[in-house]
C-alpha cells in the first residue's frame, strides 16, 4: 500500500504562506488562521507541503485502508483559496448558498478572496463540517 503523501509536517506556516500568496491572500490567510484556530482550539500545522491544517482525526475506509488527515485547513492554490471542509446535509447546504461566491468540491470550498463571502457563515460551515467528522470518526 502507498504511503500518504498528505501528513503532519514541521514545515514553516508563515514560510509557505509568504512564498505562495499575493498581499490580498495573505491577509486572507492571516483571517483564516484567527478563525480556525479560534474554533478548533488547535494550533495550525503544514499538511504536506501545501495545507495548513488544524487538529487530526483517524479514519478507516470499508477497504481497511487507514490515515490521519487534518480535521480543517485551507491552501493556497493559485489566485484561489481552498478551505477544507465537510458540507453535508440540509442545515450545511442552506448555510453553503447563504455564503457568497464560492466553488465547492467534494470537501473542498473554493473563494478568491474573503471579501466575496459572508465570514460568519464561512465560521458557521467549519463548525458544522467539524461536527459531522466527530460524529462520523470520534
Amino acid at each position: 500500500m502507498a504511503e500518504l503523501k498528505t501528513k503532519a509536517t514541521d514545515a514553516s506556516i508563515e514560510e509557505y504562506v509568504e512564498s505562495r500568496a499575493n498581499e490580498e491572500q495573505k491577509a486572507d490567510c492571516e483571517n483564516l488562521m484567527v478563525l480556525l484556530k479560534r474554533v478548533t482550539k488547535e494550533m495550525p500545522q503544514m499538511w504536506g507541503a501545501s495545507i495548513v491544517g488544524y487538529g487530526l482525526y483517524k479514519y478507516t475506509y470499508e477497504s481497511g485502508r487507514t490515515g490521519e488527515m487534518c480535521r480543517t485547513g485551507f491552501a493556497i492554490r493559485g489566485k484561489e483559496l481552498v478551505v477544507y471542509l465537510i458540507v453535508e446535509g440540509a442545515e450545511q447546504e442552506a448555510l453553503l448558498k447563504q455564503l457568497g461566491k464560492h466553488k465547492m468540491g467534494k470537501s473542498c470550498l473554493h473563494i478568491k478572496r474573503l471579501a466575496d463571502i459572508d465570514v460568519k457563515i464561512l465560521e458557521q460551515l467549519v463548525i458544522g463540517s467539524l461536527a459531522q467528522l466527530k460524529a462520523r470518526y470520534g
